[in-house]
């Protein structure tokens, strides 16, 4: 039987940043399903099973989250500030992709509980080195207790 893909949320409104990602994960051949949704409230849709996502199964949880900040609808601290004071979902690392490198950004996302807080390059051989290495800490490495 073939191991299930591990499923990683990402929420990214900007459509050459979502290729990029999809590119570079499926450049370094991972097994990953990405759920791709480019809004703050679709994000929240997904993860509390609501709107075009009510009928999602409870234990189809992305087993990373990767999000960008400026986002429409519902800003990425504010998606951040849900998902972490949720029972059911604050063990979900929570990976803030972003272009912001202001401090306030990087403190208020972690104060927000964020796992972790990377910087895009503008530079794509950058973007890609940077998303191996996420996914191979995330994906691989780490160890995750599930929710």
């Amino acid at each position: 039987m073939k191991p299930v893909p591990a499923t990683i949320l990402l929420v990214e409104d900007n459509v050459a940043h979502a290729a990029l990602v999809f590119r570079t994960l499926e450049e370094y051949d991972f097994d990953v399903k990405i759920v791709h949704v480019s809004d703050g409230e679709s994000a929240l849709d997904y993860l509390f099973r609501r709107g075009m996502f009510a009928g999602r199964t409870e234990h189809d949880l992305p087993c990373v989250i990767l999000l960008d900040l400026r986002l429409p609808r519902v800003d990425g601290l504010e998606v951040l500030r849900q998902i972490k004071s949720n029972e059911r979902l604050k063990k979900i690392p929570v990976v803030i992709m972003t272009t912001s490198s202001a401090e306030r950004d990087v403190s208020e996302a972690y104060e927000r509980h964020a796992n972790s807080y990377l910087v895009k390059p503008v530079d794509f051989a950058r973007f890609s080195r940077m998303m191996e290495g996420m996914s191979e800490y995330w994906l691989k490495w780490n160890y995750f207790a599930g929710v």
